[in-house]
């Protein structure tokens, strides 16, 4: 068999084994879960396929004779390799170490409503090494997991499925934002612990909405509405003809 058929037969290997990674994950990924569960099962489910392409990328190598003699080699100097991937790699194991952490004792969980660093948001994505915060003016806070184990972070949510809607709706500088954010206010009243206020002042004004919900299902359904009821209201009040 020649190099280039190898090469292929390496190419082949690895591209199954990147199929069946994404076919776990979607099977996984399908499992209806509390916060809870979703948080630590959507860490288990990366390092699976993580781990699924490591295995499947070596395993494909060691196709290629060539490879093969020159890990031969690398075996030789392995403890050398060791320490300097170890020292190379110490503050993304640290940050992958934290994530797993952060999935098993769960002091935030997705959709939780948390303040970090004096930003208050909602927690949008827990990754294998980085957590993503929702800030209300739609930015994202990316903060590495390691750094978020170690500092204090403040839970309005811990103990409790509760999370909060929030749709941040732009309107024109040119518009009474007192009467935009009077009307909706009116238009939210009877939501459970409605907020409307003025969340930015960028080429447009940002006028947040936020209001409790049951769980994360729920907040997706309760945004929504808010964006229709939103929209309605501040026609009718003729922000936008």
């Amino acid at each position: 068999m020649t190099f280039w058929h190898r090469l292929i037969t390496a190419a082949a290997i690895f591209l199954v084994v990147s199929l069946v990674a994404r076919v776990i994950d979607w099977w996984l990924a399908r499992k209806d879960l509390p916060p809870e569960a979703v948080t630590r099962y959507r860490v288990f489910r990366r390092s699976i396929t993580a781990t699924i392409l490591v295995v499947g990328f070596f395993s494909a190598l060691l196709v290629i004779p060539q490879v093969r003699a020159v890990a031969g080699g690398l075996l030789a100097s392995t403890a050398v390799l060791g320490i300097i991937v170890g020292f190379a790699s110490q503050q993304t194991l640290g940050n992958f170490v934290a994530g797993l952490l952060i999935a098993v004792s769960q002091p935030i969980r997705l959709g939780d409503r948390v303040q970090y660093a004096g930003t208050d948001g909602v927690v949008e994505e827990i990754g294998l090494t980085y957590t993503v915060i929702r800030r209300p003016d739609q930015q994202r806070l990316i903060v590495p997991n390691s750094k978020l184990s170690a500092d204090a972070i403040l839970n309005a949510s811990i103990g409790t499925r509760e999370t909060y809607a929030e749709v941040v709706v732009p309107v024109p500088l040119t518009t009474d934002l007192s009467a935009a954010v009077h009307a909706l206010r009116e238009e939210t009243s009877g939501e459970r612990d409605a907020r409307v206020f003025v969340s930015g002042l960028d080429g447009t004004a940002q006028v947040t909405i936020r209001a409790a919900a049951e769980s994360e299902f729920a907040a997706e359904s309760l945004e929504s509405e808010l964006r229709v009821r939103a929209h309605t209201r501040l026609r009718e009040l003729g922000v936008w003809g």
